[in-house]
């Protein structure tokens, strides 16, 4: 599998596991959000002299259910649908809490607020509008069997309570904004990536290998910069295919990508022209460096040994092209590398040529 191929993948992977582990990335912030919440509730409760009657009820959804909410996710066949059910169950108990308050109206507008942000926060779809029925039916409920008389107004201690909820949940957004700025920003890096390699070989894809020879051909035409292009061919590959099975082609074809990148400098652009073709731009390159990395390339494919078939031998032939001012557009630059992949076929393959005169070897 290519390099492309498998970060696709893992990205696949570490979304679903993203998925079935929300339960954990939640469960600090239930306890934090909610261990804050304890202490406005009995605030409330304080000024409307009802903590003797429900503070066990506010120790018991402020600080024992965010615990059972996680064994209840952790426990289950499905954590992730286990915690949308959590995350329901907030908006139930922060409807109860706005009826328990005598919908004191500054904690009662934070409490309701931030509980319907988190669900915004979780990414899925509609989970604020299917929380709204159980945080508004929680606290008709309470106001249909206690019949709570509104208390609008907030003492001092009441605020006081509720800023720290409100300075932290503010905090908590920046930072998660935060978060997801980078993330989106590294997910575009990789699939900007993704965009520009070819997914069988790894090497650079046809579209985003011409654009860079394009830009070796200008600054090789407008600057007097050396440049070579080389195209490469797979020899015989149609018997390839029509013997042995399309599945040892594709497997031929990543292996010769493989032994092509291999061969290549860094600075060098390697890409999958198309079929079983390949080409490379070698930039501030003179006629000598780019035959030794023609050279390089084929003695590399001739040595190549599948491994479900270690008797199949491949080659390949290489065509060279300098670029030169006569080369108005890419188009021209490729042909004239084309025409020397031609002869290089036809004086028998596994070989280079070029279009300019190369040194003998000794």
């Amino acid at each position: 599998m290519s390099a492309p191929a498998r970060r696709a993948t893992e990205g696949q992977r570490r979304g679903r596991r993203s998925r079935e582990q929300m339960y954990k990335d939640i469960y600090p912030l239930r306890v934090l959000g909610m261990g804050l919440g304890l202490w406005v509730t009995c605030s409330v409760l304080v000024q409307i002299g009802e903590l003797a009657r429900f503070g066990w009820l506010s120790f018991l959804t402020m600080v024992v259910w965010p615990h059972l909410a996680y064994l209840h996710a952790r426990h289950s066949r499905d954590p992730y649908r286990a915690e949308i059910r959590n995350l329901l169950v907030d908006s139930a108990i922060t409807g109860l809490w706005i009826g328990l308050m005598h919908y004191n109206l500054l904690p009662s507008v934070v409490l309701a607020v931030i509980t319907t942000h988190d669900k915004f926060s979780t990414g899925i779809k509609r989970l604020w509008l299917y929380s709204l029925p159980g945080m508004v039916g929680a606290a008709l409920l309470v106001t249909l069997l206690l019949r709570p008389q509104p208390v609008w107004e907030s003492s001092l201690p009441v605020i006081i309570a509720t800023l720290p909820v409100i300075a932290l949940h503010s905090l908590a957004v920046g930072y998660a904004s935060y978060r997801l700025i980078r993330t989106v920003a590294r997910q575009n890096l990789e699939l900007k990536e993704l965009r520009q390699r070819d997914a069988q070989t790894g090497l650079y894809a046809r579209a985003h290998w011409q654009e860079q020879a394009q830009a070796v051909l200008e600054g090789a035409r407008h600057n007097d910069r050396p440049a070579w292009l080389l195209m490469i061919d797979i020899d015989h590959f149609k018997p390839i295919n029509d013997v042995h099975g399309h599945t040892v082609g594709d497997e031929a074809i990543r292996a010769v990508g493989a032994a092509i990148a291999e061969s290549v400098r860094e600075g060098d652009c390697a890409g999958r022209y198309g079929g079983d073709e390949f080409a490379v731009v070698c930039a501030d390159t003179d006629e000598a460096q780019a035959q030794a990395i023609a050279q390089r390339i084929r003695e590399r494919i001739a040595a190549l040994r599948l491994a479900g078939l270690p008797e199949l031998r491949l080659t390949g032939s290489i065509g060279m092209a300098h670029a030169a001012r006569q080369h108005i557009t890419l188009r021209d630059w490729l042909n004239a590398a084309d025409s020397a992949l031609y002869r290089a076929k036809h004086e028998g393959r596994n070989q280079v040529a070029s279009t300019a005169p190369l040194p003998h070897p000794a």
